[in-house]
């Protein structure tokens, strides 16, 4: 007789997968799209008839590629991120289900709450290219989920780098969220927290070219440094951390210049990389660099500091005709309701972040470095 029973493999128990990481990950997500499907966010109104009459609306006149597109890959990462999220607790089969099904009932929900915005049109064929997206997505994490192992290349770098917990979970999200905000090409290198479009005033007077110098580079270098004092904060005490903060930065420049090659012309695919922005790179990781020295809750209250003081910095501001200019070539079209989006994550990072910082340095939390 065998001593040694094999475990059917009907569900996944990888630690990769019972991290709270990917749930963090999935309500993040879960909130964006709600978002971009409600946006504008205006004018709210009474729909004539029901919330779901779309559902047995003909077929649209008019299809193309970039919406069932845009449609299919909007709920592939939920699909992904629900599945995973699922698995450590539920077999394989059931997992697809619960992912399929929840995203279908997402998208009928979100679809009929379009039916008040009058800026959208609910749609049954969106609904059909967001089951689509949702079960590719599920199907993918199945398959790939039954392969990991502790070997997975991301589940070994979190936990070789990072401290394990819940909380340092949930910085990597913001760090995430964080990489996202770098998509909108509107903002200022780094620049977030962004609230001039709700309480907009009159024009301020002309400035010299150097007052917009040193304004982004203050800007810049403010945030890359309060940036990288937070993702130190979680690191094990053995990490390689200032290698860790320079890949962080550089991917954060690729993400910005991947916005510009897709958003804009060719010609200004390296727009934002202007003197101020180069500036506040260098003054940004030195100041950095040598803060990381500093103990771990003098860490927490100087990335606070620099929070601040860079989303009032950036918000006093006066606007830079150089920087509007540049922007003019950009049409928006379909990406309106990305723009949005990416408006928004941007806009509210840094008081997320803020609160976070002020949840660490609180002290209820054994300190992971030092």
């Amino acid at each position: 007789m065998n001593a040694h029973r094999r475990t059917p493999p009907t569900r996944i128990t990888s630690p990769s997968l019972q991290s709270p990481l990917v749930r963090f990950f999935l309500a993040a997500y879960v909130l964006l799209v709600a978002y971009a499907s409600l946006y504008p966010l205006s004018g709210w109104r009474e729909p004539a008839g029901s919330a779901f009459a779309f559902l047995a609306a003909p077929w649209p006149r008019y299809l193309t590629a970039f919406d069932l597109a845009a449609n299919f890959l909007g709920y592939l990462p939920y699909g992904l991120l629900c599945a995973l999220a699922l698995l450590p607790r539920l077999p394989r089969a059931a997992a697809l289900a619960a992912a399929v099904a929840s995203g279908a009932l997402l998208s009928l929900l979100l679809e009929a709450a379009q039916s008040y915005v009058p800026a959208r049109i609910a749609s049954n064929v969106d609904v059909l290219a967001n089951l689509c997206g949702a079960a590719a997505g599920a199907l993918v994490a199945v398959l790939f989920a039954a392969r990991l192992r502790d070997a997975e290349p991301l589940q070994r770098l979190r936990s070789l780098a990072v401290a394990p917990g819940a909380a340092w979970d949930l910085g990597l999200t913001l760090l995430g969220l964080w990489l996202f905000a770098q998509l909108n090409p509107a903002s200022l290198l780094f620049g977030t927290g962004d609230l001039r479009d709700l309480f907009s005033g009159a024009a301020g007077a002309r400035h010299a070219a150097e007052v917009f110098v040193l304004v982004e580079a203050a800007t810049t270098a403010a945030n890359l440094a309060a940036v990288a004092l937070l993702a130190s904060a979680g690191l094990r005490a053995d990490a390689p951390a200032r290698g860790l903060v320079a890949a962080l930065i550089a991917i954060a420049l690729l993400v910005k210049t991947a916005a510009f090659a897709i958003l804009m012309r060719a010609e200004h695919v390296l727009a934002w990389l202007t003197p101020g922005a180069l500036i506040g790179i260098v003054a940004g990781l030195a100041l950095a660099y040598a803060a990381m020295q500093l103990p771990r809750t003098a860490r927490l209250a100087l990335a606070a500091a620099l929070l601040m003081a860079a989303t009032v910095l950036l918000n006093l501001a006066p606007p830079n005709p150089y920087f509007a200019a540049t922007l003019k070539v950009w049409e928006q079209g379909h990406f309106l309701n990305f723009n949005g989006l990416t408006r928004l994550v941007s806009a509210a990072w840094p008081f997320a972040a803020l609160v976070y910082l002020v949840y660490l340095a609180a002290g209820r939390l054994r300190d992971p470095v030092r």
